[in-house]
């Protein structure tokens, strides 16, 4: 067996069926320009994690069927195919066997359109249940390989969950800033009255010199943030990427929320740099934290910001990454980007 791939876990995939799993994510607290190794510049990103939501998949194998001869359900989640197709190739030469074709079947609970990477997860999902229905399981590397070619760039939900800068791009990690997040507690958002965004849409990004200088002293804030394991310097990282997305973004609420951000006395605030997720962030040790959080919430409904969710960065929940360990109800049927507003679990 190649070290690129690793037999599965006993009793994961029968008879040619492999189910997988994968998370989502709240937004970024940075995205921009920064040096890899090698000094060059290079687009990245760091996510802030959340538990809770995922993209469920199964894929059935059908020998001596051709190769194209693969299809997904709910019918349009075209990215999630593509990624099955490369993952069937993969999977298939690394055990010297023929390609065929198959059966992608996916469900979840992640609002599409906000940023949240549901097409991230859907992706990560088909290919982690393309691999098991091979009885192997990719490296975390291999699948980030594998999620870029299938839709040019993606979040890293098949990595640890430690804070890492990610080449979105490129698939790879440009640095592992540390173990943990700082402790923080989100109260989610959704700007833009909820509204889908298509990514696609967005005005390209172009960095200048004094973009790169501007992101890199915020990537070593954020290192600091995380090894002092300071809420505080989280939100000021977090809020300073948030108001430089703007010239982008272009959000109608920006400047409210940052009003409220301030009034409540949070740590900071973030923003997905491609979606109307956003969240404000508290230090869990501040005084009067529930009463700090229940302003928050009063204060952004009032200022016709719906609530969405509020979680924490120290919440941990078990990732099933192969195997038949999922259950609950499946995300609606719809396109990647839907044209309907989201609502998310309250406040």
């Amino acid at each position: 067996m190649t070290v690129a791939a690793t037999r599965a876990v006993s009793g994961t995939g029968t008879a040619g069926t492999g189910t997988g799993h994968a998370s989502c994510h709240h937004g970024e607290i940075l995205q921009g320009v920064f040096l890899d190794s090698r000094g060059r510049h290079c687009s990245g990103l760091v996510t802030l994690p959340m538990a809770g939501l995922g993209t469920r998949a199964e894929f059935t194998r059908r020998p001596g069927t051709a190769p194209e001869d693969i299809s997904v359900t709910p019918d349009d989640r075209t990215k999630a195919l593509r990624a099955a197709v490369l993952a069937v190739r993969e999977c298939a030469a690394l055990l010297r066997e023929p390609v065929c074709g198959g059966q992608l079947r996916l469900s979840g609970d992640i609002p599409v359109g906000l940023g949240m990477g549901s097409s991230s997860s859907d992706v990560t999902a088909a290919v982690r249940a393309v691999a098991d229905s091979f009885g192997l399981r990719l490296p975390p590397e291999a699948i980030a390989r594998l999620s870029v070619r299938a839709e040019q760039a993606s979040d890293p939900l098949m990595l640890d969950g430690r804070p890492l800068l990610f080449a979105q791009r490129e698939g790879r990690v440009l640095e592992v800033l540390g173990d943990a997040l700082p402790p923080v507690v989100v109260v989610g958002c959704a700007l833009g009255g909820g509204r889908p965004v298509d990514t696609l849409s967005l005005p390209a990004q172009t960095y200048g010199d004094e973009d790169l200088r501007a992101y890199e002293r915020l990537r070593s804030l954020l290192r600091r943030a995380v090894g002092e394991a300071d809420p505080a310097l989280l939100g000021r990282v977090a809020t300073a990427s948030a108001r430089r997305a703007q010239h982008i973004l272009r959000h109608q609420e920006f400047g409210a929320l940052l009003e409220i951000t301030e009034h409540v006395g949070a740590v900071g605030l973030q923003i997905a740099h491609s979606g109307n997720v956003a969240g404000v962030l508290f230090d869990p040790a501040s005084p009067g934290l529930e009463r700090r959080l229940r302003r928050c919430a009063q204060a952004l409904e009032d200022g016709g910001i719906p609530v969405t969710r509020t979680f924490t960065t120290f919440t941990t929940s078990e990732e099933f990454m192969n195997g038949r360990a999922h259950s609950g109800s499946g995300r609606p049927t719809g396109p990647d980007t839907s044209g309907r507003r989201t609502r998310l679990s309250a406040f």
